[in-house]
């Protein structure tokens, strides 16, 4: 697992799941970047009215908000309109990648998360974000 220093980093994971939080927010902090959860799309959207993070993570299957309208509504927000957004799903059949790669997602991840993988496939798919190593 390499070791990325995201100390000057606010992420912002999104998702229904406490589980899935967790595990986005250990990850993270691992790498001592700032995390803030939230709980589904709507409690997302309020704190995007002040919040500009460097990275969004979001879960596409979600009641009230999915991710879908998530990315639709941030995509309007000014100062988050090109903030890099990472699908997060369950969904892992072929055609789903390309189906949420279409919908404007900078990545895409799967659940369930490996600890040891997730930041390496982020960078792979954000390169132009430049971690630091450690």
């Amino acid at each position: 697992m390499n070791i990325y220093d995201l100390s000057h980093w606010t992420v912002l994971a999104v998702d229904d799941e406490p589980d899935s939080l967790e595990v986005l927010a250990e990850v993270l902090d691992m790498s001592d970047a700032t995390v803030q959860t939230a709980n589904g799309g709507g409690d997302a959207l309020r704190q995007l009215a002040t919040l500009r993070p460097t990275l969004i993570i979001t879960d596409i299957s979600m009641p009230e908000i999915d991710g879908y309208s998530l990315l639709r509504k941030l995509r309007k927000i000014e100062g988050l309109a090109d903030t890099p957004v990472i699908a997060l799903t369950a969904h892992a059949m072929k055609g789903d990648r390309e189906l949420i790669m279409r919908a404007g997602f900078n990545g895409y991840l799967t659940k369930p998360l490996r600890i040891d993988t997730m930041l390496d496939l982020l960078f792979e798919q954000l390169p132009d974000l430049k971690p630091v190593m450690s």
